[in-house]
C-alpha cells in the first residue's frame, strides 16, 4: 500500500504504468481488478512461445496473473537487479546473477562451462541462443544432466530392457533432446510394482491344488465355461422336473437355419445349450457338443481327467468338486494387487500382464536397479546440469521478454501506442485500399463471431494460406467505408515476421465504419432504390412490349384502337402536366427565397436526409469496443477497452499519395467530348444568366446599374 502507482486514463480504463523496477517488484500487491487481463491463451499471439511455455507451469495453456506474479517472485533471489527487464535487455550479464546463495554460486559455474563449451570463455553475458546452443550439444549425450536415460546404444542390452520396460508399464519423461526415457522414480515405481507383481505370482503358483502345475490354465477355463456348464445342469434339472418342457430347453429349430450367405452366426450360436437336454444328470464331454464350445471342452476333459469317474462324462457332483478344490486359488487371484501409478508426461503403453514371468524374475533378482541409480548420480554431477540450464533459460528469456508481456497484460500500452503493436496483433492486412492492423488470430469462426459481434466492429473474417499452410484471422475495419467490402473478396495478409499469405474473406460482421459512410449511406440507398425500380420497371415494360408483340404476331387481325391511345395520350399529358407543375410550384418557392436562406436550405435536407444516419452512426462507433474480440479469442478482460474515432483512423489506414507526389489528371484513356464541354459551358452561362435575371428582378442590381439616379435620391431623400 505504501508504493506509488501511476495510472493512465486510455480506453476508458485506468491502466497501470509500469516505469520503474518497483513497478514490477509491487505487482503482487496490484489489485487484480486494475488489471486489464485477467487470463490469455498461450496461442495465437505474437510473442515468444518458449517463453510462455515456461510461463504457463501447469501447462493448462493459459496463462493468469499469478503465473506471471510466481514468475518476479521466482526471479527475485536469482539476479540483483530488475533494470535489465525494464529495459528488455537481449542479454543476461552473470555479474546479474546473485551469488549469494549456493544456487547463485551452482549456476555461475554453469554459466561459465556454457560458454566455454561454446568457445567463448572471454564473454561475461549470456543470450539465448547460447542457451538453446548448449542444450544441442548436451541433449545428445548419455550423461547431460537431465536425469532422465533414453534407450542408448551406449546402455547394456540388460539395461536397454530394462528402460524399455519400464517405458511401457510406467510411462515416461522427454529428456533434452525430446526422447522417451525414465527418471529414478519411474524406475524404482516399476521395479516396486515387479516384486509385488512377482511375489503375488508366487504365492498363486504355490498354492496347493489337485492339479499341480494345470491349476492356473484350469482356473481359466472354469471361469469361461462355468456359465454354460451351470447353464447346462440347471436345464437338465429343469427336463426332470417337466419332461413335457423337455423339447423347449432344447434347440429351437428356426436358431439354426443357415442365414441368407449359408452361415450360422457364432453370436447366435454362442447363446444356444452347451449339450443336447435330457434327465440324465450328466455331461457328455465327447459327443453332441455345441460346436462352438467343443475346443474349450476338449481342453477341459484332458485337463481335468483325474477328477472324473468316467473320462468323457461331467456330472454335476464332479463339476462342483471341481471349483471346490480351486476355491483357494481363487481367493488369491481375487486379491491382486493395487499397483503405483505415477503422473508422466508419456501415457504407459501397456501393462504388467504383458511381461512374462521370466522378464520379471529376472529384473527383480538383479541389481538393474543399482546400477541405474549410480547412472542417476553420475548425471547429476555434470558440470552443465540440465535443471541449471534450464534455470538460465529461463532467466534470459524472462528479462527479455517479461516487461513486454505486462504491457501486454497488466495494461495495453502497445495496443495504444503508435510505435509498436500488442501481442494479440498478429499482422496487416491489405484489402479495399486500406490496411487494417488489428488482426487477431481464430480457432473456430462460428464459435468467435458470436461472442465478437457484441465489439461493435466491422470484422473481416479470413482465411489465410501460404505454401500448404493455413491460419484463420479475424480483422476490424475502422476507417473508410464497406460498400465493397463483401465475402469473398481477396487481400493479403503480411504477418509479423513479413511474410504475406493470401487472404480470402469467408464471413464479415457488417456494422458502421466511419461517419463518412453514414453521411453517405442514405444517399446510396436512394441511388439503389431508384436504380433498382428503374430496372424492374424496364424489365417489365420490355416483357410487355414482348408479349404484345408476340398477340399481334399470333393475331393479325387486331387493329390499333385510336380510342384507346388516345386515352392513353391523354394519361401521360395529365401526369407530364403535373409533374410540370410541382417543379414550377417547387421553383417558385426556390426563387422567392433571399440570398442567405439559400444555404439554410441545403443544411436542412442535409440534416433530414443525412442527420439520423450520422447519429445512429455515431452512437454505435462510441460503443466500438476490444473486449469481447479478446474474449472470442480466449481472453479475459477487465472491463472495456474503447476504440474511439482517433484510435480506429489509426487502426487502419486509407490509400494517400506521398506529400511529394504530383498528380496528373489528365486521364489518357478517358474519351473527351467537346459536345459535351460545349453544352457544359452553355449550362453555366445559362445559370449565370438565370441567377443574374433573378438578383434584377429583385432589385438587388437596381444600384449598380442606376448609380446618378441613386446618388440624386441619397441627397434628396424627400424624392
Amino acid at each position: 500500500m505504501s508504493h506509488m502507482w501511476t495510472f493512465q486514463r486510455v480506453g476508458g480504463l485506468d491502466q497501470v504504468v509500469i516505469k520503474s523496477t518497483d513497478d514490477i517488484i509491487n505487482l503482487p500487491n496490484l489489485d487484480p481488478k486494475l488489471w486489464v487481463a485477467l487470463s490469455c491463451p498461450t496461442t495465437g499471439l505474437d510473442f515468444d512461445e518458449r517463453t510462455l511455455a515456461l510461463l504457463d507451469v501447469d501447462q493448462d495453456g493459459r496463462i493468469r496473473i499469478p503465473d506471471i506474479l510466481d514468475a518476479i517472485n521466482w526471479m527475485k533471489d536469482k539476479i540483483l537487479s530488475f533494470d535489465n527487464i525494464l529495459q528488455a535487455c537481449e542479454i543476461l550479464p552473470l555479474s546479474q546473477i546473485n551469488t549469494s546463495t549456493e544456487q547463485g554460486q551452482k549456476l555461475l559455474v554453469t554459466a561459465h562451462s556454457i560458454l566455454a563449451n561454446l568457445n567463448q570463455s572471454q564473454r561475461d553475458y549470456l543470450t539465448q541462443d547460447d542457451v538453446q546452443q548448449s542444450i544441442k550439444i548436451n541433449a545428445n549425450k548419455l550423461y547431460n544432466g537431465d536425469l532422465i536415460f533414453p534407450v542408448s546404444a551406449q546402455l547394456s542390452s540388460e539395461m536397454q530392457t530394462f528402460i524399455q520396460s519400464a517405458i511401457n508399464i510406467i510411462g515416461a519423461e522427454k529428456d533434452m533432446s525430446g526422447q522417451n526415457g525414465i527418471n529414478l522414480a519411474i524406475a524404482t515405481t516399476f521395479v516396486d510394482n515387479l516384486k509385488t507383481w512377482y511375489q503375488w505370482q508366487t504365492d498363486i503358483s504355490n498354492t496347493q491344488t489337485p492339479f499341480g502345475e494345470n491349476s492356473s490354465e484350469i482356473w481359466k477355463l472354469v471361469q469361461i465355461l462355468k456359465p454354460k456348464i451351470d447353464d447346462y445342469f440347471l436345464r437338465v434339472e429343469l427336463a426332470q422336473y417337466a419332461p413335457q418342457a423337455q423339447t423347449a430347453l432344447n434347440v429351437d429349430e428356426k436358431y439354426i437355419v443357415p442365414t441368407e450367405n449359408g452361415l450360422l452366426s457364432d453370436e447366435a450360436l454362442a447363446q444356444l445349450p452347451l449339450s443336447k437336454i435330457d434327465t440324465e444328470n450328466t455331461l457328455d464331454l465327447v459327443n453332441g457338443l455345441n460346436p462352438l464350445w467343443k475346443s474349450k471342452i476338449t481342453t477341459f476333459k484332458t485337463l481335468v481327467t483325474s477328477a472324473l469317474a468316467n473320462p468323457n462324462q461331467l456330472t454335476q457332483p464332479e463339476w462342483q468338486n471341481i471349483q471346490n478344490s480351486l476355491d483357494a486359488y481363487t481367493t488369491l487371484i481375487s486379491s491382486k494387487p493395487a499397483l503405483t501409478q505415477l503422473k508422466v508426461s508419456v501415457e504407459p503403453t501397456g501393462s504388467i500382464e504383458d511381461l512374462s514371468g521370466k522378464l520379471i524374475a529376472s529384473i527383480v533378482n538383479s541389481d538393474l536397479l543399482t546400477e541405474f541409480q549410480h547412472m542417476v548420480e553420475q548425471d547429476n554431477k555434470t558440470p552443465i546440469s540440465a535443471s541449471d540450464v534450464l534455470i538460465l533459460e529461463k532467466l534470459v528469456l524472462f528479462q527479455k521478454h517479461l516487461y513486454r508481456l505486462l504491457v501486454n497484460f497488466a495494461s495495453f500500452a502497445d495496443f495504444f501506442s503508435l510505435e509498436n503493436s500488442a501481442a494479440f496483433q498478429l499482422g496487416k492486412l491489405y484489402i479495399d485500399g486500406r490496411c487494417a492492423t488489428l488482426c487477431v488470430s481464430v480457432d473456430n469462426i462460428a464459435q468467435h463471431s458470436v461472442l465478437a459481434n457484441y465489439s461493435e466492429l466491422c470484422l473481416l473474417y479470413c482465411e489465410c494460406t501460404r505454401q500448404g499452410q493455413k491460419q484463420l484471422i479475424v480483422a476490424a475495419i475502422t476507417a473508410g467505408q464497406g460498400d465493397l467490402l463483401i465475402e469473398g473478396r481477396n487481400g493479403v495478409f503480411i504477418d509479423n515476421e513479413g511474410n504475406d499469405w493470401d487472404a480470402n474473406v469467408v464471413k464479415m460482421i457488417t456494422k458502421p465504419i466511419s461517419i463518412q459512410q453514414a453521411i453517405w449511406a442514405p444517399y446510396q440507398r436512394i441511388g439503389r432504390l431508384i436504380t433498382e425500380q428503374i430496372n424492374k420497371w424496364a424489365t417489365n415494360k420490355d416483357a410487355d412490349i414482348e408479349k404484345s408483340s408476340t398477340q399481334v404476331l399470333q393475331n393479325p387481325e387486331n387493329k390499333f384502337d385510336i380510342g384507346k391511345s388516345v386515352g392513353i395520350f391523354a394519361a401521360i399529358g395529365l401526369a407530364i402536366g403535373a409533374i410540370g407543375t410541382a417543379l414550377a410550384t417547387i421553383f417558385q418557392a426556390i426563387f422567392s427565397l433571399t440570398w442567405w436562406q439559400f444555404p439554410l436550405v441545403f443544411i436542412g435536407l442535409f440534416l433530414i436526409i443525412s442527420g439520423p444516419s450520422v447519429i445512429l452512426a455515431w452512437l454505435k462507433l462510441r460503443r466500438r469496443t476490444l473486449g469481447p474480440l479478446l474474449e472470442a479469442s480466449g481472453w479475459a478482460i477487465n472491463g472495456q477497452v474503447k476504440i474511439n474515432l482517433l484510435l480506429g483512423g489509426l487502426l487502419t489506414s486509407k490509400a494517400e499519395l506521398p506529400q511529394n507526389a504530383k498528380r496528373n489528371l489528365r486521364d489518357p484513356m478517358r474519351k473527351r467530348n467537346k459536345s459535351l464541354i460545349i453544352v457544359f459551358i452553355l449550362a453555366i452561362i445559362i445559370g449565370i444568366g438565370a441567377t443574374g435575371g433573378w438578383l434584377w428582378y429583385k432589385g438587388y442590381l437596381n444600384q449598380f446599374f442606376t448609380p446618378q439616379q441613386h446618388q440624386q435620391t441619397t441627397n434628396n431623400p424627400t424624392k
